[in-house]
């Protein structure tokens, strides 16, 4: 059977925490993980100087009930099907944050981070939109395979990779293949954060980039 594409208008929401002043040093873009909803994983970064940083957390457009009560919502970024149209979408929904959030505070810090599922969304989007963030988190996740050290050139952001070494899905042979990938992407300028922690955002990390 056929497939088809069309496009149109649509609305999405997005949470933030703390307020955009200027007294803002750091304007962070988190991107959250499987199953979370964007206003409860912002709460994560309550332990952050609120003076200082201002939190966007997009919110991943796929809900769905995680339960069989159909009580808890979570929602997801992407799956294997139709990985780029979906990611064009999000690419879109991203760039409008951006213009409206980001882009007309050139003197503040940008921080990107991705969590879990969410750093292959937040990779993607910097390197298919060239932004020439700050510092750039890859917490608990996977770097997209597709991606090459080429996507990144002209941008100085600065990549740390991070991890629990507890994590049941980063293990030993998981963690040595993302840093081979980051290698291949950044050469020796990224860092490794580790921690004494499961699949979880360490809130210890997170404190070190208030500065």
């Amino acid at each position: 059977m056929p497939e088809h594409k069309i496009s149109y208008s649509t609305e999405k929401t997005y949470s933030t925490l703390n307020q955009l002043t200027d007294k803002t040093e750091n304007i962070w873009l988190a991107c959250h993980g499987l199953g979370y909803l964007s206003r409860y994983f912002i709460q994560y970064f309550s332990v952050l100087n609120p003076e200082k940083n201002y939190i966007i957390a997009p919110q991943a457009p796929s809900k769905y009930y995680q339960d069989k009560n159909f009580k808890h919502i979570g929602a997801s970024w992407l799956t294997r099907e139709e990985t780029q149209l979906e990611m064009q979408n999000i690419k879109s929904y991203f760039d409008a944050i951006y213009q409206k959030e980001i882009h007309p505070y050139a003197n503040k810090k940008l921080i990107v981070l991705g969590y879990s599922q969410g750093v292959s969304v937040a990779m993607r989007w910097i390197a298919q939109s060239k932004i020439n963030s700050d510092t750039l988190l890859m917490h608990s996740g996977g770097i997209p395979v597709e991606l090459k050290a080429e996507n990144f050139e002209g941008l100085n952001f600065k990549p740390y990779l991070i991890y629990g070494k507890s994590d049941p899905y980063i293990t030993k042979q998981r963690a040595q293949q993302e840093i081979e990938k980051a290698e291949k992407l950044f050469g020796k300028t990224f860092e490794i954060l580790s921690f004494e922690g499961k699949h979880e955002v360490n809130q210890e990390i997170l404190k070190t980039f208030d500065r």
